[in-house]
C-alpha cells in the first residue's frame, strides 16, 4: 500500500504488518525471503511504555527505548520478515557460536534531532557499508544495506520521542549480527540472528569534552596484519578491556595503541587517532594512521579528512606515526594538538601520553585544542544544527553527511 504519514512528513511505499496483523501482503505470501525488506516489516508495539530518562544526566549506553528491531536469517530459508517489537531478552542456544567462537560484530551510529525537531541519521550508508565488511569477514550472510537503514529508520520513527532534545545528547544506535548456530562445531554459522537497539545517550567520557590521558605500552596489542582490527568485531573490543584497566592502575584513562617494534601510534582506546603538527619538512599536518588492515575505518575519521581536505588550510595525511616521531616533534616543539574520534565520543582531545616512564604533554588551549574544537563544532553543526553542506542531503539520500529521518 502507499502511504503518507503527515505526523513524521514522509511518503513511502510500505506493507507494514501491526500486532501480527498482515496490511497488505496476499495470504500466499511467503515469510521468508533471499533479502530482508522494509517493505515486510512487522510493527509490535510495546503495552507498557517506559518513563524518558533525564536528558542532563545519561550514562552511556545503560538505558534502552521501548523497542527493538530483529531479523532472523538461516541457510535453508534466506532472510525472515523484520519485526520491529518491545524490548526484551533474546532467547539464544547454548551452543550458539557467537557466544563460544565470537562469530558476532555491531556497529555504532547516532540519531541527532535538529533545530526544526528533525531527526537525522548522521552518514549511514558507511555504517552499513562496514557492517556488510565485517559480516564477510565473519561468514555472516550478505543483507540489504538500503533495506536495513530503512528498518532502522522505522524503529526510530516508533521511539521518535526518545530522541533528546539536546546538542549535547543522541540516540544511540546499536545494530548486532550474531551467528546463532546450535552447535559446538567451529565452522560457518547456518543460522543468525541482526538486531538493533536504542540508547540515549550523552557524553562518552565522564570528564566531557576535558582532554584525555592515555598509557602507552607494546605490552598489549589492539590488532595486527591479517586480523580483524579493521572490523567492528565485539572480540576487537573484549579483548581490550584488561589493558584499559592497566592504564587506569597507571593513572591514565585510555590505552594509546601501539603497533610492532617501531611502536607505531594506532588508535586511542576504542578511536581513531589524529596528529596536528608541523612534520619534518617543515610543513603544517593532520596526520591520521592508514587504513593498512590494523585500523578501524571510522566514519568520523572519514568526516575529518574529508572536511580538512575542502578546507585546504594544511597539509592532510594518512601515513605512519611512531612514538618516536611524536617524542621528536614534541621535543622540538612541533606537536600542536593530537586528538581521537569516533561515533561515540565525536572528538576528544589528549593532554597526556604516559610512555616509557615519561609524561608527555601534548599542547592544550585553556579553553580546548582550536583545531579539535572547530572540528566539534562543524560536525555538530551538520549532525545537529542542519548546516548546510555540500554534504548534506536533507531529504533522505545515503550518500551524504546527514540523512533526515522524519519530522
Amino acid at each position: 500500500m502507499v502511504c503518507n504519514n503527515a505526523q513524521v512528513g514522509i511518503t513511502c511505499q510500505s506493507n507494514i504488518h501491526i500486532n501480527g496483523r498482515n496490511q497488505g501482503f496476499p495470504a500466499e505470501h511467503s515469510p521468508k525471503h533471499h533479502t530482508a525488506s522494509a517493505t515486510d516489516l512487522i510493527i509490535e508495539r510495546s503495552q507498557t511504555p517506559k518513563a524518558r530518562p533525564d536528558q542532563t544526566n545519561l550514562v552511556f549506553g545503560t538505558v534502552f527505548t521501548d523497542h527493538m528491531l530483529t531479523i532472523e536469517w538461516t541457510s535453508t530459508g534466506g532472510w525472515e520478515e523484520p519485526h520491529i517489537k518491545p524490548f526484551d531478552n533474546l532467547s539464544l542456544h547454548p551452543a550458539c557460536s557467537a557466544m563460544h567462537y565470537a562469530v558476532q560484530l555491531f556497529e555504532g551510529m547516532k540519531a541527532y534531532r535538529d533545530a526544526d525537531d528533525k531527526v537525522r541519521l548522521f552518514r549511514p550508508m558507511l555504517n552499513m557499508n562496514r557492517m556488510a565488511k565485517s559480516a564477510q569477514r565473519a561468514c555472516l550472510p550478505a543483507f540489504d544495506k538500503a533495506e536495513l537503514v530503512e528498518c532502522i529508520k522505522k524503529l526510530i520513527q516508533l521511539d521518535q520521542e526518545w530522541v533528546p532534545k539536546s546538542n549535547s545528547a543522541s540516540l544511540y544506535i546499536r545494530p548486532t549480527f550474531l551467528g546463532t548456530e546450535p552447535s559446538l562445531g567451529v565452522k560457518k554459522p547456518s543460522r543468525a540472528l541482526l538486531y538493533v537497539i536504542l540508547s540515549p545517550v550523552g557524553s562518552y567520557f565522564s570528564t566531557g569534552a576535558k582532554p584525555v590521558s592515555l598509557w602507552a605500552d607494546s605490552k598489549y596489542v589492539r590488532a595486527w596484519k591479517g586480523g580483524t582490527g579493521d572490523c567492528k568485531m565485539g572480540g576487537n573490543y573484549g579483548a581490550s578491556i584488561y589493558a584499559q584497566y592497566e592504564a587506569v592502575d597507571y593513572g591514565c584513562q585510555q590505552v594509546l595503541w601501539l603497533y610492532g617494534d617501531d611502536h607505531q601510534i594506532t588508535e586511542v582506546g576504542t578511536m581513531n587517532v589524529f596528529l596536528f603538527w608541523t612534520n619534518e619538512e617543515g610543513e603544517e599536518e593532520l596526520s591520521t594512521p592508514p587504513l593498512d588492515g590494523v585500523i578501524l575505518p571510522g566514519i568520523t575519521r572519514q568526516s575529518i579528512l574529508e572536511l580538512t581536505r575542502k578546507w585546504g588550510e594544511f597539509k592532510v595525511c594518512e601515513r605512519h606515526l611512531t612514538m618516536a616521531d611524536l617524542c621528536c616533534a614534541l621535543k622540538e616543539r612541533r606537536v600542536k594538538e593530537m586528538f581521537g574520534s569516533g561515533t561515540a565520543c565525536v572528538v576528544s582531545p589528549v593532554g597526556r601520553i604516559l610512555y616509557q616512564g615519561e609524561n608527555l604533554h601534548i599542547p592544550c588551549q585553556e579553553d580546548g585544542p582550536q583545531l579539535a574544537s572547530r572540528l566539534m563544532k562543524e560536525l555538530t553543526d551538520i549532525q545537529v544544527r542542519s548546516l548546510t553542506h555540500r554534504h548534506t542531503h536533507p531529504r533522505g539520500t545515503h550518500s551524504g553527511f546527514t540523512t533526515s529521518v522524519f519530522r
